[in-house]
């Protein structure tokens, strides 16, 4: 069964083909690609979205499409995933976001990471959940810090597919245990 997410102001969904040009614009808009190595183009960006598609279908979860009630407008990505196997990291269950500009600055992504959060310990069980970010993305660490995150620098790391020399390279870890979310939920809700 395919879990679909509800907040107050958002719906964490399956992809649909109508989310596909949104996400393409957002893929390709240096602002939201700011912290990752490359824009993609559409192919690489139609790909991404068929691969969480399948991964949803699989799983019944992942990193879901991000629906905004009020305008029932696509926003973007956030939810919990497996992570690759390249990464050197443990454990390798993450919660991510990844939302259009114009859904910046309204608290969507502590929003979502909340509700992927409470899925991933109370149906799903896991004991613990990471976040990674490029070093630099002080914006990306803020929200994990506001989810009750915490950073955890012995298990920074160099990501291994972004080129050396490539400030975007050295990335941080935050951490949450299954025990610390009722309590940071309540308190930054």
């Amino acid at each position: 069964m395919i879990a679909t997410l509800e907040t107050p102001r958002l719906i964490l969904r399956q992809w649909r083909d109508a989310d596909l040009d949104t996400w393409a614009e957002m893929n390709a808009d240096p602002r939201v690609m700011e912290f990752f190595p490359e824009l993609l183009d559409r192919a690489r960006s139609d790909e991404s979205a068929a691969g969480m598609r399948d991964r949803i279908d699989r799983d019944g979860y992942g990193l879901w499409a991000v629906e905004i009630k009020a305008t029932a407008a696509f926003a973007g990505l956030i939810g919990i995933n497996e992570m690759a196997g390249d990464i050197p990291v443990t454990p390798k269950r993450e919660v991510g976001w990844r939302l259009a500009f114009d859904a910046w600055g309204h608290g969507y992504a502590t929003e979502g990471a909340q509700a992927s959060l409470r899925f991933a310990f109370d149906e799903l069980g896991w004991p613990e959940v990471v976040a990674v970010t490029a070093g630099v993305n002080e914006r990306s660490q803020r929200v994990m810090q506001r989810l009750g995150m915490i950073r955890d620098p012995a298990a920074d790391f160099e990501h291994p597919r972004v080129p050396e020399g490539n400030p975007l390279r050295k990335h941080v870890l935050f951490r949450i245990h299954r025990e610390r979310v009722a309590r940071a939920v309540n308190t930054h809700a």
